[in-house]
This record gives C-alpha cells, sequence and structure tokens, in this order.
C-alpha cells in the first residue's frame, strides 16, 4: 500500500509538472492540496488482522473400554404357537388381540356339543361295565363255597373267575374312554400356555378350525424377558472369545458376564443391561458371521418381537489411551492429521496413527502426548505456523451425546 502511494504520488507530480504552464492561477491552489493530501497516504498502514478464535481441546488418556455395536431383531423368549387340537366350529375368543395374556388365561373356545355327547356315550359305557362287573363278582362269591364242596366242578369255579377279571379290566377301559373324552372336551377350551403378548388372531369366530392341515390360530410370545438374535463377524468373534480366555484363565468367567446394551431404533437404550444366553455351534461359511442370542429384561414390555436394534459390547479395554473427539482428525486419502497448538497458540499440522473409535472418541496409537492440545474445529481456516486465540473446550461436553438413558444391570 505505501509503495503503491509513492508510484501514485510521483506520477502526479510528473503529470503537474509537464501541465502547470497550462493551467490558470485559480486552478493551481486546489490542485496542489489535493496532490498533498495523496502523498499523505504514505505514512499511513493497513491494520494487521487479528488472529482467529478457534475451540481446542486437551488429549485425555485414560483406561478406554473398547465397544463394538452389531445390528440385531428382537424375538420373543419364547414363541408359542397356538393351535386348535380338536376339530369344530370356533365359537368364541376371549383375549384383546395385540395386547398382554397370563399364563392359564382362556383364548378361544371351539364349540363342544359333539364332543359332550362323546362323554356322556363313554360314561354309559362305563356304567355297564360297572353293572357287569357286580354280576360277575356276584357269580364268583356263589360258585366259589360251591366249588370247595364239590357241589359245582372246578372248570365253573375258573370260568367264574376269569369273568370277574374280564369285568375287572372291561372297567378300566372303559374310564379311560371317558377320561379321554374328558379330555378331548376340554381341548374346546384353548389356554394360554405361556404369559406374554398375543398377536392378532388368524381366524374369525364362526371359522372351522383344527381340520388337517391347518395352522396357528394365534401366537404367544414372551417378551420379559425380550430376546435379540444379531451376529458379528469373525474378527469381532475372535476378539470377544480371546477376551473370555483370558478371564477363564484368571478364574473370573464363573463370576462376570458379557453386559450388553440394546440401543433402539430412536437412539435410545433400554434402560436394562443384558447378557449372551446362546450362540451358534458354527460360523456360517456362506456369511462369515457368527449367530448369537442375549436377553433383556424387559418389564415395562416397551420392546416387542421383531423389532431391529443394535447391540452394543464392551470387548477389552485400552490401556493408558489416548483419546481426542473425532471431528477434530482431518482425513486425507487414507491418511490422518491433527493440528496440535502450542503455549503460543502456534498451529502445527502433524500426522497420527489412529486406532480404534468408540461413539464420538477416537484413540489414537501414536503421534500425540497427553495434555497435549488439538484444535476441534474450523481447521480448513489455518495451516502449520499460523498462530490462533485458542478457545479451551470442555472434552466431556465435546463427545458426551446429547442425551442418553443409563442403563440398569
Amino acid at each position: 500500500m505505501k509503495m503503491e502511494c509513492h508510484v501514485l504520488l510521483v506520477f502526479s507530480l510528473f503529470s503537474f509538472s509537464l501541465r502547470a504552464r497550462f493551467l490558470s492561477p485559480c486552478l493551481l491552489t486546489p490542485l496542489l492540496s489535493f496532490l498533498i493530501l495523496l502523498g499523505a497516504c504514505s505514512e499511513q498502514e493497513a491494520p494487521p488482522r487479528p488472529p482467529p478464535e478457534l475451540p481446542v481441546v486437551d488429549v485425555i488418556q485414560r483406561d478406554q473400554p473398547i465397544e463394538i455395536e452389531m445390528v440385531g431383531q428382537t424375538i420373543g423368549s419364547s414363541d408359542i404357537p397356538i393351535r386348535a387340537r380338536v376339530d369344530g366350529f370356533l365359537k368364541s375368543m376371549d383375549f384383546a388381540e395385540g395386547g398382554k395374556v397370563q399364563q392359564g388365561d382362556l383364548l378361544y373356545t371351539i364349540d363342544d356339543v359333539q364332543f359332550q355327547t362323546g362323554v356322556a356315550e363313554a360314561e354309559g359305557g362305563l356304567s355297564e361295565a360297572k353293572t357287569a362287573l357286580v354280576k360277575a363278582r356276584s357269580d364268583l362269591e356263589r360258585i366259589r363255597p360251591l366249588a370247595a364242596i364239590n357241589a359245582m366242578s372246578q372248570m365253573d369255579l375258573d370260568s367264574a373267575v376269569a369273568q370277574h377279571e374280564a369285568a375287572k379290566a372291561a372297567v378300566q377301559a372303559v374310564k379311560a374312554q371317558v377320561d379321554q373324552a374328558k379330555i378331548t372336551l376340554g381341548y374346546c377350551r384353548i389356554y394360554a400356555p405361556i404369559g406374554g403378548r398375543i398377536g392378532i388372531s388368524k381366524v374369525e369366530v364362526g371359522e372351522y378350525v383344527g381340520g388337517a392341515g391347518s395352522g396357528a390360530l394365534n401366537f404367544v410370545s414372551r417378551v420379559d424377558p425380550i430376546r435379540v438374535r444379531f451376529s458379528i463377524d469373525e474378527q469381532s468373534y475372535l476378539r470377544i472369545a480371546r477376551r473370555f480366555i483370558a478371564k477363564r484363565a484368571e478364574g473370573r468367567q464363573q463370576k462376570e458376564k458379557a453386559a450388553l446394551e440394546l440401543i433402539l431404533a430412536d437412539g435410545s437404550v433400554l434402560g436394562h443391561l443384558g447378557h449372551i444366553v446362546t450362540m451358534n455351534a458354527a460360523i456360517d461359511p456362506t456369511t462369515g458371521t457368527f449367530t448369537l442370542e442375549a436377553d433383556f429384561p424387559n418389564p415395562d414390555g416397551l420392546v416387542i418381537a421383531g423389532q431391529f436394534a443394535r447391540i452394543r459390547a464392551n470387548v477389552e479395554v485400552r490401556k493408558a489411551a489416548l483419546l481426542v473427539p473425532q471431528r477434530s482428525l482431518v482425513e486425507l486419502q487414507g491418511a490422518f492429521s491433527l493440528f496440535v497448538v502450542d503455549a503460543e497458540g502456534k498451529v502445527e499440522q502433524r500426522k497420527v496413527t489412529v486406532g480404534p473409535k468408540i461413539n464420538r472418541l477416537q484413540i489414537i496409537s501414536s503421534g500425540l502426548k497427553a495434555g497435549e492440545k488439538v484444535v476441534l474445529e474450523g481447521v480448513q481456516k489455518i495451516r502449520t505456523g499460523m498462530t490462533i486465540n485458542a478457545m479451551p473446550t470442555d472434552f466431556d461436553e465435546v463427545v458426551t451425546p446429547p442425551s442418553t438413558n443409563a442403563p440398569k444391570a
């Protein structure tokens, strides 16, 4: 700016010297004043631009749990189909579809007229069998003393004994028929085999149910605890397996269970921790994944079968890990760097090696030291060697999500 003013002044004076003789005296005074003011700009300079204000955070060092997340789907810890065990017309539905039922609650009633008739017929047959038994017993009691004095033959006695035993067996057989008829009659009333949530009925009142090839009338799912089926890749399986092997070597595997968190579709965390209850015997060679199931307490029934959710598991603890917020990293073609700020506010772009990501955190394997300060955001405005006005920012406020639900054990 100063050089430009000097050049302009020289050029103006030169032009003035060439043309002064052609100007009238009344124009010389204002023109000279203008040139003097123009020359004054040589004494002024532009004010320096202030250093940019940028937020910075300290590099934190601590023991950091390493977590992984898997996608899963909720299922009932027990999913029981409701089937008709006898044929007949559906007489009533005795539940609220989609609601909760308790074990033993009446669900369906099938028309039982024909089965009541079957019970009556069986009971009639039982009466006949009992009457025949009374006659056989009476004949035996009459023949036995006569045979003892040889008034009747041994053959007559043997025949009476056989008829008595046959009559007793007939009574037992008909009793079994009566019991079976009553059991069949009882099948006309269908009860909930477990407590849980019942679905929408697949049949309507008045339909004929229980025929050959008929499907389930409904399903009851036990949702407390709720079960989640999910898969992990082979690498994650190895990390988890090694952790459990290490615990077993320390004798802690019986005391500790892998605590899991269930993250719902809206991002909220179920307020209860879950545990793995079963796992597949082998890795699926077609997908390269390993299937597991975990149960989560669900006392209020918030989670139902069929929901998609994420499982968060703690697979290891990284000792003395260096941590920075993920958004402070600069990535270019797979290489990572950070802008480090010294005590004077001078910036240095430094390459780093990164480790695992945990939520909003990034583990730095090399390139940083604990306590150093890094620029949190606005790195597109700076370069190595620049000075900034560092604005300290709380680390926890940066990396903590806006709202979380703390799970209960």
